[in-house]
C-alpha cells in the first residue's frame, strides 16, 4: 500500500481509504449489514496496509435523522487491535444540530457508538452556504477547539457540497486540518473542483476525495465512445482503474475514499492503489484521458456551474437543480440513470420544475455563463417530463 503525507497534520495515510457507506447488506428494506462479509472486507484491507477508515452518523440508516448501522459495525471490525492500526474518521451530522450543546451530544454519542476514546479525523458533515452560516452562529469553532483540546478529536475537517466560492469561504473561516470534496475526471469544475482543491492545498490542508467513481457510474455506465477510447491504450485498464489512477496521478490528492461492497472490489481497488504514483501516466494515457473527458464534456447540455447567481427565481423555479438533473440525464447511456433523473425531477415541487418558467428573463442578465436560461429550461421540461 502506498502512503502520502496528509497536509499539515504530518500523518502518513494510505492513498486508499475505506468508505463505510456501502457495506454489503442482507435486507434492502432495513439496510441491515452483512456483518461477517463487511468485517472480512475491512480486515483484509487493514491487514494489507490500509489505514484510513471513514464512516458517518447516518450511514446505513433509513434517512438522516437517526444513527445508522455503519458506526457500530465499524466498532466491531476495529476490535482486537485493529483500532490501533487505523486513522478513524467520522462526521458531525450538521443538519441535526440545533444548539451548541447538540454538537457535544452527537460527538459523545459517536464515541460510544464507535467504542473509542477519540476520533482521529472529525468532519463537520455536508456543509453548504446556509448550513455553514448556521454552524458559525451556533458556535462550531468553539466546539471544535474544545474537542481538540480535551482530546476527543485529533484533527478537525469538513465535507462539502456547494459552489466554489462557498468552499473558499469555509476554508478561510477556520484553521482546518483537512477537507473532503467530490472529485473525479468529469467533475473538475463541479462544486469545489480543481480550483478548490488547489486552494485547499495552498493552505496545506489534507485532501480526502469522495465519489472518485461517481457512485459507480464511471464503472457501470460509461458511454460506448469513452470505452472505445480506453481500448486504444497499450496497457488495458478497467474503467475503475482509469478513474482511480487519474486521481492518484495528481500529487495534490491524499486519500481516495471508495465505498466498497464486495471483497473483489476491495482487492481490485487495493491492487490499483498499490501501483498508482503521481505523474505516472504516459503521454498516450494523458491523451486518452483528455479525449474521454471531452466526450463527457460534449454531452453536457447546459454549461451551468451551479453558482446560483440566477436565484431566486421570482416564480420559484429551481434553475440550477433543473440543469443538474438534465446534464446528468445526458451524461450516461444507462436507462436506469435516465429514469432516476426523471424520478428526481418529478419529486420537485411544481413551482420548482422547469415547466413553471414563464420566460420573464429576470435570470438572464444575472448568469455569468450567459446561458439562455428560459430556452434551456424549456428543453429540460421537454426531456424530463416526457
Amino acid at each position: 500500500m502506498l502512503y502520502r503525507q496528509f497536509g499539515k497534520t504530518g500523518e502518513k495515510v494510505s492513498v486508499l481509504g475505506f468508505g463505510c457507506m456501502r457495506f454489503p447488506i442482507i435486507d434492502q428494506d432495513t439496510t441491515k449489514i452483512d456483518e461477517e462479509k463487511a468485517i472480512e472486507m475491512m480486515h483484509f484491507a487493514i491487514d494489507r496496509g490500509l489505514n484510513y477508515v471513514d464512516t458517518a452518523y447516518p450511514y446505513h440508516g433509513l434517512g438522516g435523522k437517526e444513527g445508522g448501522m455503519s458506526e457500530p459495525l465499524v466498532a466491531k471490525a476495529l476490535k482486537n487491535g485493529y483500532r490501533e492500526k487505523v486513522n478513524l474518521a467520522t462526521k458531525l451530522p450538521s443538519w441535526l444540530v440545533e444548539t451548541r450543546q447538540d454538537m457535544d451530544m452527537y460527538l459523545n454519542r459517536q464515541l460510544e457508538r464507535l467504542e473509542t476514546r477519540y476520533i482521529d479525523f472529525y468532519l463537520v458533515h455536508a456543509l453548504d452556504e446556509a448550513r455553514w452560516k448556521k454552524m458559525l452562529e451556533l458556535g462550531i469553532i468553539d466546539f471544535l477547539e474544545s474537542a481538540l483540546k480535551d482530546g476527543r478529536i485529533r484533527y478537525a475537517g469538513f465535507s462539502f457540497h456547494d459552489k466554489l466560492e462557498t468552499f473558499k469561504q469555509i476554508v478561510d473561516d477556520y484553521d482546518w486540518s483537512f477537507c473532503q470534496i467530490q472529485y473525479n475526471y468529469i467533475d473538475e469544475e463541479y462544486q469545489a473542483g480543481k480550483e478548490g482543491l488547489d486552494y485547499a492545498v495552498a493552505k496545506n490542508l489534507g485532501i480526502v476525495i469522495m465519489e472518485p467513481l461517481r457512485g459507480g457510474n464511471l464503472v457501470r455506465s460509461i458511454p460506448e465512445a469513452v470505452q472505445e477510447v480506453f481500448d486504444e491504450a497499450k496497457e488495458k485498464k478497467t474503467p475503475a482503474k482509469w478513474a482511480l489512477k487519474w486521481i492518484w496521478e495528481q500529487p495534490e490528492t491524499h486519500v481516495v475514499l471508495s465505498g466498497m461492497s464486495t471483497l473483489d472490489q476491495v482487492k481490485e481497488n487495493m491492487d490499483i492503489a498499490s501501483t498508482s504514483y503521481p505523474n505516472a501516466f504516459t503521454e498516450q494515457e494523458k491523451s486518452i484521458m483528455n479525449r474521454a473527458k471531452k466526450i463527457f464534456r460534449d454531452r453536457i447540455q447546459v454549461d451551468c456551474t451551479g453558482c446560483e447567481y440566477c436565484m431566486p427565481c421570482p416564480y420559484g423555479v429551481n434553475i440550477p437543480r433543473n440543469f443538474g438533473l438534465y446534464n446528468e440525464y445526458n451524461l450516461f447511456d444507462s436507462k436506469a440513470i435516465k429514469d432516476n433523473q426523471k424520478e428526481q425531477y418529478q419529486h420537485l415541487d411544481d413551482e420548482q420544475k422547469a415547466s413553471a418558467c414563464v420566460a420573464c428573463g429576470t435570470c438572464i442578465s444575472k448568469c455569468p455563463q450567459n446561458i439562455a436560461i428560459p430556452d434551456k429550461l424549456s428543453d429540460v421540461a421537454k426531456t424530463l417530463e416526457a
